[in-house]
This record gives C-alpha cells, structure tokens and sequence, in this order.
C-alpha cells in the first residue's frame, strides 16, 4: 500500500479516536483512572495508598495526598540509584531534567516507557493528525521536520539510565520512520554547548528541504535570525521554500508571533501549540488559527482542578474534570503513567469551552505579580504586550516584571524589563497602552490603579541588545529548556539582571 494511503488511514482512525473522547469525555477519564491504579497498585507507593482496594474517585481523593516535587522527590532519588517499583511498575530509566525557570534547583521528572509512548509521542502524533486533518493538501511529509531539541547525559548513580531534557529523551528513542523524517543528526541535536549547536544546526540543514520546524519560539526565533544574518537574507522561505508549519510549545507565542510573521513570508505558514512539559503531554491545538487548546483525555493522564483563589486549601476544592467552569483560573493537578500521583504541575488554565473541553494557559501558581492585590498573570500581561506592541510598531524580544514595593518615596508600582527587537517609536504610548490594556482585561488591575491610590502606572526599561540571553548564558542556562522567568511577586530576577546588566556594561 502506498505511504500516503497508509498515512491518510493512519489519521483517520485517530480522528475517530479524538472525537469519540470528546463526546464521551467522562466515561474515558474513568478508564484512564482504572487503568492506573490497577497497573500501580502493587508499586511501593500504591501498596502505601491501598491502590488494590481503591474503587472510585472519592475514594482515590480521601485516600491519596496531593503532592508536589518535595514529596516525591524521596522516590526519585531511589529511582535514580536503580530501585524498582517504587511509583510505577518496573525501572525507570529515562528522568527529564525540568528547569521552567532560571532559579539553581532542578527537578528530575520521571518518564516510563508507557508515558514516552502513550503520552509524548502519541501527542505528538497527534499534532500532525488534526493538521493533516485540517490542511488535506499538505506536503509536510515530502520533506524534513526541525527538532530543536535539548541535551542528555548518563545518570552517575546508575550507569543504565539517563537526565536531560524531555526533548533529548524524546530524540534519542525514535523510531525509524520518524527518524529518517528529522534533522539535524542526532550527534548535533543532544549537543550541549548551545551557541556551538546553533552553527551546527544552520550549516547541516541549510541544503535540506524543510518543510516544519519543532521547538520553543524563543530559541528558534534565535536560530532563524542567525539564518537571516548569515546569508543576509530577510525571508526563511528563501533558504526553506517548502516551509508551512512551526509546531511551538514550552512558552508562550504570543509575543514572537508578529516577529515569526516578519521572516517568514509564506502567507500560507501555520503555527499549531501544543502544551506539553516534562510531566506530560497535555494538550493540543486542533484547527488553524485558533488560540486554545483541546485537552487531550486518553494519554494516560488522569485529571483534577484546583481554583487558583483557593490554593492553600485544595484537598477541600479540588475538583475532577466533570466539574470545571469555564473562564475559572484552575491550578492544574494530573496522575499518570509516569508515576506521578496528584501531582500539582505548577501551571494554571482556564477552560475556553466544556465541549469539548478546549483550554488556555494562563501562568504558573508561582509566576505572577500580586504586590498590591491586583493579581495579574501571564496571560494578561502578553496580551497588554502584544497591543502595545502593535499600537508603537515594535516587537519584543525577552521581558521580565516584577513589583516596586512602597517603602519611603517610592510609590507602589510594576518594573517592566524589556529587550526588543524593534523598539517602540514611541515608548510613553508603549506603556500607555500596556497600562490601559492591563485595566480592561483585568478587573483587580484597574481597582488598584484608580487614582493611583494603591498602584501607579509601570515603569518599562529598554535593555541593551542581548541583555537577556547573556544573563542567561552567565548561569548557563542556554537552550531550549530555560526560560526566563516573566513575572514575578518579588525582585530578585529583576535586580540580579540589572545588576549583571550594569556590571557586563561597565567592564
């Protein structure tokens, strides 16, 4: 049979699959549970939990603890040494290094092969399905796809498993028929020296035909503008004609949209998101242009709901998927096939529809500013970014905000830190404009703004050229992984940029 005719099968019968979890949501999320706590139950931490003698919902919610890394980082540990069976049946030899934010600890995330099977790759899988479902006259599969991936190494307590990036993990276990697909060779993609790997990267592809590109928008909008500068060209699809997808996930798009658009000239170019992370893959966007996400119900992931407005008090609030509002900030809270138990991911949604179940991220539970009550997050401060940027013709590169705390003369207000690209052509209308677009998204906002009573309007400092990614590379803490941290309740990120900033300036 002919590849496409298998494709065209292939892709078909998932769509099925999707739609028949969308319309019987409950009923799948039941089998998921089961499934776990049956496979888990003679696992060291289900015998703890009576796994065996669990037989619904409100049982598994009484009987199990809601858990963060700290709890389960004992188990990890074991793990890593080589025990078996400790939070999932078997060994565990893969462990996806989770950095989200600039701060020295690092979470190791364990990943099975049921999770890097059932889960990543049946997600990614997945992407690629309702796109060819969407775009039926694609030629994605005619030429290359661009993995921007991470690194790996050897674990030292145990020379039979692996720590890096859930992408380097991701990389090294593809099958065949993906592999033949990818670039660049595998030697140059688990490459650890970033800046290294970027050349290497531009020089093994530049001849390829390729036609996607996997990775996360900050750092594949770093390789593009290298293309561009290197061959002194303003268009990608002048190196990648045949270019039509970019697949982003990790952050989010929105500030890097209008840049993406301003290189890569195919009017024709789509950009799907996926909401995947070291924990699992959780979501995927499922028609052309839109800006949510379906939430994804067979990968092995069972989940549950905290509101974030009573964080502090969830084993009373927490809530199964059944019960979710739309337009209600949850902290996100998953079991899985990875042998994770109530485990709180740290990233907070809100659901965008009930059927299906479609969704946004909004931030992370501990990434955002709420100095003076006004509770802003993520969301809404890219969005405030993206109309100030269009209304000043500007584009953002990196940004970074956190709080100016009263004290003496100084008055309660955000410090906006903000490297761009294209800088504003008027910056007071700049901060004008992500002033008043803060207030009529964000009702608290407003409240704390009125007369200046309790918070005045931000202040935004433009940062030197590459200001961002040298603090960053000071910490190494280049690639794919890293992220710097978007706002913040406090001003330890702020101060220690300006700080290295002022130094690396001065010296």
């Amino acid at each position: 049979m002919p590849f496409n005719s298998v494709l065209s099968w292939i892709i078909k019968k998932r769509i099925h699959q999707i739609e028949l979890f969308i319309k019987y949501p409950a009923d799948v999320q039941q089998e998921v549970f089961r499934n776990l706590i049956d496979t888990a139950k003679n696992s060291e931490f289900g015998k703890s939990y009576n796994f065996a003698n669990i037989s619904n919902y409100s049982e598994f919610k009484n009987n199990v603890p809601i858990q963060d890394y700290e709890d389960i980082k004992p188990y990890v540990t074991r793990l890593q040494h080589g025990e078996k069976n400790l939070l999932w049946p078997g060994e565990i030899k893969w462990f996806a290094k989770s950095s989200g934010t600039t701060n020295d600890k690092s979470k190791f995330i364990p990943v099975t092969r049921e999770a890097l099977e059932n889960c990543h790759y049946k997600g990614g899988k997945d992407l690629i399905a309702l796109y060819y479902h969407n775009n039926p006259k694609t030629k994605l599969y005619n030429g290359k796809t661009l993995v921007i991936g991470g690194s790996n190494r050897n674990n030292e307590n145990n020379k039979d498993s692996y720590i890096g990036d859930l992408s380097a993990i991701i990389i090294n276990n593809l099958p065949f028929w993906v592999e033949a697909k990818r670039v660049p060779e595998k030697s140059i993609a688990l490459m650890e020296e970033w800046e290294e790997k970027i050349e290497k990267i531009i020089e093994s592809t530049k001849n390829e035909d390729v036609t996607n590109i996997v990775g996360v928008p900050s750092w594949t909008l770093v390789i593009l503008k290298k293309i561009l500068a290197d061959y002194q060209i303003d268009d990608i699809n002048k190196i990648w004609p045949n270019l039509e997808l970019f697949m982003h996930g990790g952050i989010s798009f929105l500030p890097y949209e209008q840049q993406f658009k301003s290189i890569i000239k195919n009017s024709e170019m789509k950009y799907y998101q996926s909401y995947n992370a070291s924990e699992g893959y959780f979501g995927v966007q499922d028609s052309n242009f839109s800006d949510d996400m379906l939430l994804m119900l067979d990968y092995g992931i069972f989940y549950e709901f905290i509101p974030l407005d009573t964080l502090g008090n969830e084993s009373s609030t927490i809530i199964s998927l059944s019960e979710v509002e739309a337009d209600t900030i949850y902290s996100v809270v998953i079991s899985t096939n990875a042998g994770l138990w109530r485990y709180k991911i740290g990233d907070t949604i809100k659901f965008t529809s009930l059927v299906p179940y479609r969704f946004k991220v909004t931030g992370r539970t501990k990434h955002f500013i709420n100095a003076f009550g006004e509770e802003l997050m993520i969301d809404n401060a890219e969005n405030a970014l993206q109309k100030a940027s269009i209304a000043t013709n500007a584009y953002v590169r990196e940004y970074t905000a956190g709080p100016i705390y009263m004290a003496g003369s100084h008055v309660g207000r955000h410090e906006w830190l903000i490297e761009f690209e294209n800088e504003p052509c008027d910056i007071n209308l700049f901060m004008q404009t992500l002033d008043n677009t803060l207030k009529n998204i964000n009702s608290d906002y407003e409240a704390k703004r009125t007369k200046n009573l309790a918070l005045h309007a931000p202040l935004v400092r433009i940062m030197p050229k590459d200001s961002f990614y040298k603090w960053l590379k000071s910490k190494n803490k280049l690639g794919g992984q890293h992220k710097v941290p978007r706002l913040s309740n406090h001003r330890e990120y702020i101060n220690e940029i300006l700080d290295f900033t002022f130094k690396t300036s001065n010296a």
